[in-house]
């Protein structure tokens, strides 16, 4: 999605939504495998470190920040190059008003909602692309795979018979990567 929608480039400063999430970790290694200053979103204290061990250059804490105030601070009021989110219509806002002039905002989820409210004259004052990404093909995805090495975030492991726990670690958020279940 960041490499063939995206089109990143080296460089550029991306905003990735959830960097204890499966999808957010892997795209924080993704974009500083390319040279990407990474600015990553976490849910509490705790993740900081995390997020900053797979390589995001400065971490957000969603809970206790404001956003764009501290977007605006990390890209001296510019905005970033690109938004990847992955949330939804609880992000949806934020993630269009951080975007500098000509930037790009890659979304593949809605999480947290599919409503994506937004003031059009953004998009276009600022020259935006929003660009959607269901999967990649096949061939997209053999291509991107011979550059991408991932080290797969695993928080826990539970056997099936615990996915009630699962759902119930995930729901609280104190997972930090994937949650496995077992047979």
């Amino acid at each position: 999605m960041l490499i063939t929608k995206g089109k990143i480039k080296m460089g550029e400063t991306i905003l990735i939504y959830g960097a204890s999430s499966g999808v957010g970790s892997a795209a924080i290694q993704i974009a500083k495998m390319h040279g990407l200053n990474v600015i990553s979103t976490v849910g509490n204290e705790k993740k900081i470190q995390k997020a900053k061990d797979l390589g995001a250059d400065e971490i957000i804490n969603h809970n206790k920040d404001n956003l764009r105030e501290k977007i605006k601070e990390f890209t001296n009021k510019q905005g970033v190059d690109i938004v990847f989110d992955h949330i939804g219509e609880k992000t949806w806002e934020n993630s269009i008003k951080c975007l500098k002039v000509g930037g790009r905002m890659v979304t593949c989820g809605a999480t947290a909602g599919p409503q994506g409210i937004t003031d059009i004259r953004y998009i276009y004052s600022k020259q935006l692309s929003i660009l959607g990404s269901y999967m990649a093909s096949k061939n997209e995805l053999i291509e991107v795979l011979k550059f991408v090495q991932l080290n797969p975030v695993v928080d826990t492991i539970l056997p099936l018979q615990k996915a009630a726990q699962a759902h119930k670690l995930m729901e609280e958020r104190k997972h930090f990567g994937k949650i496995v279940l077992t047979p």
